[in-house]
């Protein structure tokens, strides 16, 4: 299990939202590139890097901090937010990162997805999967679809997409434990599935461990490591301790 610290970048600031909303918005450092240096130390394997004046209005406004942040660190950096195209994709790897998340365009524009991959290879593209009461939202979760879960990733199955993070909206920055249940239904899938959402404490990880054979093998965590509900190279070791036994 792979436990991947988040940073969402909003006008220049790592911050943290309560279900996606800019209302809801706790800035936790005015320097993103240091928190990612700080992940690095603390044993981080990969970060999540998320634009959200990207996702929020599809124009990128942080680029040349994540530019920073994939220069800083000597690990894999994942980069989504208002990634619509392919050349929008271009333009992330260009700046660092070692993998692009596509999320709205997967809905209104699957044929985008089919030649992100097709140009870079499937290892290195996610699909967000951001749910909310098992409907698909996009537009930095503003829009709720009619598209249910499953029906979205079996389409993104058919393009060749084989990894996807998978985020239960009400439970993102509301430390409320992740979506099991939802989790559970997506593993039919046979994909690669990163977790987001909702984790609180070492024990909502230690239990996501027993998905790993439904497909889960990491986890963004955001809220818990900014507001101290336990510490990265805490959990880090448990998680060592347990591969070893």
């Amino acid at each position: 299990m792979i436990v991947i610290p988040a940073i969402d970048i909003r006008r220049g600031n790592s911050v943290r939202l309560k279900q996606g909303k800019v209302d809801a918005e706790t800035v936790y450092s005015t320097d993103p590139v240091f928190i990612a240096k700080l992940w690095k130390a603390k044993g981080a394997r990969r970060i999540h890097v998320i634009d959200l004046d990207g996702a929020l209005s599809g124009v990128n406004m942080n680029c040349d901090i994540i530019k920073n942040i994939c220069a800083s660190v000597d690990i894999p950096v994942e980069v989504g937010g208002g990634i619509r195209s392919v050349e929008k994709v271009k333009e992330i790897f260009e700046l660092g990162a070692s993998y692009a998340i596509l999320g709205t365009v997967a809905v209104y524009n699957p044929e985008i997805v089919r030649k992100a991959i097709d140009k870079y290879g499937p290892e290195k593209i996610i699909v967000a999967v951001d749910a909310k009461n098992g409907k698909v939202a996009i537009e930095g979760w503003k829009d709720v679809t009619s598209i249910d879960i499953l029906e979205l990733v079996s389409r993104l199955n058919d393009i060749g997409v084989r990894e996807i993070l998978y985020t239960d909206i009400s439970r993102d920055g509301m430390l409320k434990g992740p979506d099991f249940n939802g989790l559970k239904k997506l593993s039919v899938s046979k994909m690669r599935i990163i977790a987001s959402g909702g984790v609180k404490t070492v024990t909502d990880i230690i239990k996501l461990t027993k998905y790993e054979k439904n497909g889960v093998f990491a986890v963004v965590v955001g809220s818990a490591l900014y507001t101290d509900d336990f510490k990265l190279e805490d959990v880090l070791k448990i998680l060592e301790d347990l591969k070893s036994k």
